[in-house]
């Protein structure tokens, strides 16, 4: 390894500092253990204290705040180094109150916002880089453009000013980053005064701290110093990509957000002495240490982004690289930007709600009694396809949503959002019927939903994922799966034009195939007594061959050589892994050259690839969330955390499950 942030050890790390020991995944940032030993035992009782191993690198300190120095004084004491750890430049999605970092820097100098000495930071600046490290740096600029992250990643791309503007960073009073940064209060007077004069064609745009905007901090500019009539002070929180990208020069003291500024490639003006400064790539009015001298772009990029920091990845908790966190970060950023940003839901149920706060992350989400409370121009967010307004997003299930029942109140991994109809609903278009409609699909996309499909397939993998995999199917005949549906369902009643009951279709499926061996699977709401059971559940019926009720979908379709169907997701399953599709209503996969249609559905007729469908499918137009994480995630992961919970899964059905499925039989009746 040729950087101090990548070197691994596991020799122990000295914490004096409760908060600091208690950062999540701090042993694994530091890859070491981290022993804690409160500063106020060992200052008045040492003897309590643990023994410190006589094989510890160094104490760790949180930058130069005041419990630095108590760190400062053990290490002394000890003839120990101090390694200050803090926050790193891709932090995050919340706020630093809020959420944890997600990277930290190490550094075993000073720190990288104290000017007054050097730092390991600068150290790693000045390296030379190789062709292949300069690649990486260009490529991490543009990738930072293109996935329009910043440091916190919670707030919304807001409208920006329509006119030409210059960006003027307020920061929280008391930032440690000022004094070390060589300013003062004064140095924001001076910037806001160069603003003004830097063009005076230009609006002056002030954007203050996250942390302001939520009332927890103060910043530095007082309402007095912002009257002048071309400024403009945002009273919204934007997300920084959204004001670097349009303004013509970025004015900063010592905030990130003009190293972010420079990512963007804009002309940087600063007023105090930020790491970023002093290089040669910024307007400076102050003097740069003599220490500091002109380094290109990609060198400033590459230590700051690589050498320097750590990342950890939220859902392996494991050390990774930038471009990881950064990919996984831009995922928090697009998901977030799906909805609209007011959404209003009428009395949702009481188990929904925290997870459809889960699921519209990055929206407001406003609970009321009726729909009279919507506001005229809002968004309201429904269950289902019944609306009363034509502002409404609706939301289902998605494909591959649990181990275990929706009916169940089984909590889930993907939802789907749809601003123009659902998914079932046949009689109306759809915004996945649109996506496969007029959506083209990158080559990585198409290798990625062929990757999708060969892990549905080897991990057996459906939308509920619950039964026994020990069927077997009768030799020399051609059989045919026919999954039952709760006749009562939307799917069914907008879905299927003609046949409408289970008994119906396997009547259709017997006539139009004598010789066949027919398999009926009721559906597990129904078996579970969680949905009314129609006239083909509710007694043994002459038009199947075998009823099967215990058994897991994906083993089932493993065994058949067709499967006939209304609507069922059964169906999209069966083309994932080959099998021979008949409908007999118009599920969301009929009609694209890929089933055999008793009832066309007119409005599609576009030939699509069994990938592309994938693509559409699971890849964009589902919305995933992480059971480990709570944020929003991939097909691929939900998978592999649907596969853990599965090897978990108790044999049997827990009493405390059976007696709420009574329960709620009883509530129905």
């Amino acid at each position: 390894m040729d950087t101090f942030s990548s070197q691994v050890t596991a020799a122990p790390l000295l914490c004096v500092s409760p908060a600091l020991s208690r950062l999540p995944a701090l042993d694994t940032l530091l890859q070491a253990p981290i022993y804690y030993s409160p500063y106020w035992l060992r200052q008045f009782a040492p003897a309590l204290c643990p023994r410190v191993p006589e094989n510890t690198q160094a104490v760790l300190a949180w930058g130069r705040k005041p419990s630095a120095y108590k760190a400062e004084r053990v290490a002394a004491r000890l003839g120990l180094p101090i390694w200050r750890v803090e926050d790193g430049f891709l932090r995050s999605v919340e706020l630093g109150l809020s959420s944890p970092p997600m990277s930290v820097v190490v550094d075993d100098v000073g720190i990288y916002y104290d000017a007054t000495r050097p730092s390991r930071l600068e150290q790693l600046i000045t390296a030379p880089l190789d062709s292949t490290q300069v690649h990486r740096a260009e490529q991490l600029i543009a990738l930072w453009q293109q996935s329009r992250v910043s440091k916190y990643n919670h707030s919304r791309e807001h409208a920006v000013p329509d006119m030409p503007f210059v960006l003027v960073i307020d920061q929280t009073f008391g930032d440690a980053a000022i004094g070390f940064g060589q300013a003062d209060a004064n140095s924001f007077q001076r910037m806001l005064d160069s603003a003004l004069n830097y063009d005076s064609s230009l609006r002056v745009v002030v954007k203050t701290h996250p942390d302001v905007f939520t009332g927890k901090k103060q910043g530095y500019f007082k309402p007095e110093q912002l009257q002048h009539p071309r400024i403009t002070v945002l009273t919204a929180d934007i997300h920084a990509p959204a004001l670097l990208e349009k303004a013509e020069a970025v004015f900063c003291v010592t905030s990130q957000m003009g190293f972010e500024a420079l990512l963007w490639q804009k002309p940087v003006f600063t007023f105090g002495m930020p790491f970023y400064a002093g290089w040669g790539l910024t307007h400076d009015a102050l003097t740069a240490p003599e220490r500091r001298s002109s380094v290109s772009l990609t060198q400033l990029v590459y230590a700051a982004l690589v050498r320097y920091p750590r990342y950890i990845h939220p859902e392996r908790v494991e050390r990774c690289e930038v471009e990881e966190l950064l990919g996984w970060m831009a995922l928090q950023r697009s998901q977030r930007e799906r909805l609209p940003a007011q959404l209003y839901a009428v009395k949702p149920s009481r188990w929904k709600r925290p997870v459809l706060r889960r699921f519209v992350q990055g929206s407001t989400l406003h609970m009321v009694q009726d729909s009279h409370r919507i506001p005229e121009l809002a968004w309201e967010l429904k269950w289902g396809t019944a609306i009363t307004r034509e502002q409404t997003v609706r939301v289902e299930d998605g494909f591959i949503r649990s181990v275990g029942l929706g009916a169940d109140m089984i909590r889930p991994s993907s939802w789907v959002f749809d601003c123009i109809g659902m998914y079932y609903d046949a009689t109306q278009p759809s915004g996945l019927e649109q996506l496969l409609l007029n959506a083209r699909f990158t080559d990585n996309e198409l290798a990625r939903a062929r990757n999708l499909q060969t892990v549905l397939v080897s991990q057996h993998v459906t939308k509920y994922n619950v039964g026994k995999g020990s069927w077997l199917r009768p030799e020399a005949k051609r059989v045919i799966l026919v999954p039952g549906q709760v006749e009562s369902d939307a799917s069914i009643r907008l879905g299927s034009p003609v046949l409408k009951t289970n008994l119906q279709l396997l009547r259709a499926v017997k006539a139009a195939n004598p010789e066949a061996y027919i398999v009926y699977k009721p559906h597990p709401d129904v078996l579970a007594g969680l949905r009314i059971a129609g006239e083909a559940d509710a007694k043994p019926q002459a038009d199947y061959d075998e009823l099967v009720t215990d058994q897991d979908m994906a083993h089932m379709l493993a065994h058949v050589d067709e499967v006939h169907t209304l609507t069922s997701l059964a169906g999209f399953e069966a083309l994932l892994r080959g099998k021979a599709v008949t409908c007999y209503g118009q599920p969301f996969y009929a009609g694209w050259g890929l089933t055999t249609d008793v009832y066309p559905p007119l409005r599609r007729g576009v030939s699509r690839r069994v990938e592309e469908l994938i693509a559409a499918t699971l890849i964009r137009y589902p919305t995933y969330i992480s059971r480990l994480t709570g944020y929003y995630t991939t097909p691929e992961q939900v998978i592999r955390e649907l596969a853990l919970l599965r090897r978990k899964q108790p044999t049997t059905t827990p009493l405390w499950r059976t007696l709420l499925r009574k329960l709620q039989q009883c509530y129905r009746t």
